[in-house]
Parts: C-alpha cells; structure tokens; sequence
C-alpha cells in the first residue's frame, strides 16, 4: 500500500476485484528483453507469479495481460498459465482497457491494473485498484493504491494477488487446500 492508502481502503477495493489485469514487461518481468542473433527475443518469468495467477483462477477471478508490445513469449506464457485474455501491440492502453471491460461486461471498480511506467499511467487512473511492483517508475508508485515490496519479474504480482485474496477472505481457503493435499 501507498501512504495515500489505508488498509481499509485497500480491503474495501481489492473486494470487489474481479479481473486483475497486468502489464507485462516491467510486471510480470524485470523489463529485460534478450535479443538473439536471429532476430528472436526471450524474457524470463518468475515461478511465483504464475502461481499467484493460477490462484486467482480458482478463486474465480479473470486474469489477463495488456501489453504496448507484441511478443511470442507473452503469448506462450499466457497459454501456460491459462491467461485467456491477451492484447498486444497497443497504440492505446486505455482503449483496450475499455474493450476488455466492453467484452467482458465489467466495470472500472471490477479490475485491479498492475503497471510499472508511464504508458500505464492511463489505466492505472481508472481501475478500481491500482498496483505496481517496487521498482515502478516514481510517476507511477506515487499514483497507485499498492506497491509491492518486489520488483516486477521477483513475485510482485503474487503478493498482490494474495493481498487480494486475504481481502475478499478466498486465502485462507485457498491455502487450506495445499496444507490438506500436503497431509495425505
């Protein structure tokens, strides 16, 4: 959470969340892109933020990405986790926002946005809630309900979906699962 928001505030937001949609380069990783001689590129993921949306698909929630670029790693990664919406190669986040929640019949208040600079600044400024990882461009930290105590690409986004999912009281039960499928 920012200074600007109490828990209450975050608990009364994150309740009511639900699709959390992410940025993907600088989120869901550190920014880096490797770019092969061949003329590919890779990127590298963190484990951990594949689990926490894994978890906030059996919590029930939409997960999705909205990235300015066009990547096939994006692409592989979302059909490993199950990611179901994907928009790519954007001249527009805050249009495609609002064809997400057109598609998906949502509203600003329904979706969490993690970004972390400031062509995401847009999104962030309408949803519900609004999220970035540690290492957001200031711009973007001093805007935005909670920061993570990571950085994009080093499970930022897994503590803010468990952060979401303690506030609409799904953690525990979620974690009651593993603990029982651990004692078998």
């Amino acid at each position: 959470m920012t200074p600007a928001t109490d828990r209450s505030s975050f608990e009364a937001k994150a309740s009511r969340i639900r699709l959390i949609l992410l940025d993907v380069d600088g989120v869901l990783t550190d920014g880096t892109i490797l770019l092969h001689p061949d003329g590919t590129e890779s990127k590298q993921f963190h484990i951990r933020d594949g689990t926490g949306i894994v978890l906030a698909q059996r919590a029930g929630m939409l997960t999705g990405l909205l990235s300015a670029r066009v990547s096939p790693a994006t692409m592989t990664r979302a059909a490993q986790l199950g990611i179901r919406i994907v928009v790519q190669g954007v001249t527009s986040k805050l249009q495609a926002y609002k064809d997400i929640l057109q598609a998906h019949e949502l509203r600003d208040v329904d979706v969490c946005y993690m970004g972390d600079d400031l062509l995401d600044l847009t999104v962030l400024s309408r949803v519900g809630l609004s999220a970035a990882p540690a290492d957001a461009v200031p711009q973007v930290r001093e805007r935005v309900d909670w920061v993570a105590a990571t950085g994009g690409g080093r499970g930022a986004v897994r503590q803010l979906v468990e952060e979401i999912l303690r506030a609409q009281r799904r953690w525990d039960d979620l974690l009651a699962d593993y603990l029982e499928d651990a004692h078998v």
